[in-house]
């Protein structure tokens, strides 16, 4: 009962933060103009961009299959690009849930590690799990190196918005400083890593917990024997054009946004990531509201038109998300 009551609390939270940030991104909207704006945009390059983010979800897979490989050799190009997809649309009942959800999808579909004990797979959940971390870390480093070269690139223009817009007002609302807390935090994990290998021998709670930090380890070395690693850096150079082009079609098709270059997608695409980072289900209001802030800030765009590109782009990855992750979830039930 208090795990529910858990759960029902962290979604209305959730839920409650999205709301309060769709707030302030639309309060300020003319919506004469938000609809006349949504009738001038260019369809055509909003499926464009819808077609770049479906190629997307199966250079994921693709990706995620060579850290799988060596774990399981079974698992197949298909059960990988559904696990994407399934993550996908689980994100929008809960934040972050995805991430555990395709990891069951994975584990579910790998062969036994022991014929005689068909529940013990070779991709044991806690494996798999840690594919998942290595993954997710190295594409958020993938994208903050990109950020600080597109920042440092064009520091008179992007570098005073994150200065100003992002960085300065989090320190304010601080008596001290940030790097505190990243100490802090630093200290914390560490404590709690070295107790719980203190006691992994004496309480269950530690041992059990070990357990799982153990098969996230291996998961994590799944990548030093991966094979054609090159594969999996070419992957995830594809995955950050078809993002790109996923920004820059949904640019072309606002006519306002007629003045802006190829830089200007990448970045949009790089602060749209930071938007999907909020834990709210599928970056709902977190993204409308730095992305409309980003062009606002740093373009002069007014707030509802920078909302009308937000919500098109938005809208377009959630569909995709939805329709995949649907079709993948009924492939997996079928197939079942």
């Amino acid at each position: 009962m208090k795990e529910k009551l858990s759960k029902i609390l962290k979604y209305a939270l959730s839920a409650a933060l999205a709301a309060v940030l769709l707030y302030f991104s639309f309060r300020e909207v003319e919506w004469a103009d938000f609809v006349e704006g949504l009738r001038d945009c260019r369809w055509g390059y909003i499926i464009l961009s819808m077609a770049a983010g479906a190629f997307a979800f199966w250079l994921r897979g693709l990706r995620w299959r060579r850290l799988l490989l060596p774990i399981d050799d079974s698992i197949s190009r298909v059960t990988s690009f559904n696990g994407v997809n399934i993550g996908n649309i689980s994100n929008f009942v809960f934040p972050r849930i995805g991430e555990f959800v395709r990891c069951g999808v994975i584990t579910r579909r790998s062969q036994p590690a022991d014929p005689a004990n068909p529940e013990r797979k070779k991709a044991s959940y806690d494996k798999v799990l840690g594919t998942v971390v290595l993954e997710r870390s190295w594409e958020l480093l993938v994208m903050l190196l990109l950020l600080a070269v597109v920042i440092v690139g064009g520091f008179n223009r992007f570098g005073s918005f994150f200065i100003e817009q992002i960085w300065n007002p989090m320190a304010a609302r601080l008596d001290f400083s940030l790097w505190w807390i990243v100490a802090a935090l630093a200290v914390s994990g560490i404590a709690a890593l070295y107790a719980l290998w203190h006691f992994r021998d004496t309480n269950v709670f530690c041992r059990k917990v070990w357990g799982v930090f153990q098969g996230i380890l291996q998961g994590f070395a799944s990548c030093l024997k991966m094979e054609k690693k090159w594969l999996f850096f070419a992957y995830t150079a594809l995955v950050w054009l078809t993002y790109w082009l996923m920004a820059a079609s949904t640019m072309w098709a606002a006519p306002f946004l007629e003045g802006l270059n190829l830089i200007d997608a990448l970045f949009l695409s790089l602060v749209g990531g930071l938007g999907f980072a909020v834990p709210v289900p599928g970056g709902i209001g977190a993204f409308h509201f730095i992305i409309s802030l980003a062009l606002s800030g740093i373009y002069g765009i007014p707030m509802e038109m920078g909302i009308i590109y937000a919500t098109i782009s938005h809208t377009s990855q959630a569909i995709t998300q939805i329709l995949f992750g649907a079709g993948s979830y009924a492939y997996e039930a079928l197939k079942k």
